[in-house]
């Protein structure tokens, strides 16, 4: 949120995506539909993923190997009164980059509403502190 606490996170592994590009759109989708699901009218969505940041920000969706992924955001944020898309640096989200390491390894589907796993906690923290400078 603006303080820079987590209101949510959310992990899991996908198989058989056919590119480490291809895992971006799909987790920014993810993403998206989850603040649907929890009836959010406001949100930001950040990631360290410029390219796919761009394109959710564009009017039109390319044709592009993630062109269904970037469509069905298009077609989610409608339903959003405000919705951005914010692009971050790895370094500047080291929570992120973390879980999702931590996912890969751990083969786990995380799914915690208001905080993150005990092992996120201290880069939870950093990330909030950094956020505030």
């Amino acid at each position: 949120d603006s303080e820079g606490n987590v209101l949510l996170s959310f992990t899991k592994v996908y198989k058989q995506v056919a590119s480490a590009f291809a895992a971006e759109a799909i987790t920014c989708r993810s993403a998206t539909q989850i603040g649907i699901d929890m009836q959010w009218e406001k949100i930001i969505i950040e990631g360290d993923a410029l390219s796919i940041i761009k394109k959710c920000k564009m009017k039109n969706h390319g044709i592009s190997m993630i062109g269904a992924f970037i469509y069905d955001i298009h077609q989610i944020k409608t339903k959003f009164s405000n919705i951005s898309f914010e692009y971050i640096p790895r370094e500047g989200n080291s929570l992120a980059h973390s879980l999702a390491v931590e996912t890969l390894k751990r083969k786990d589907k995380i799914y915690l509403i208001g905080g993150v796993p005990k092992y996120a906690i201290h880069l939870k923290d950093r990330d909030k502190e950094d956020g505030m400078d």
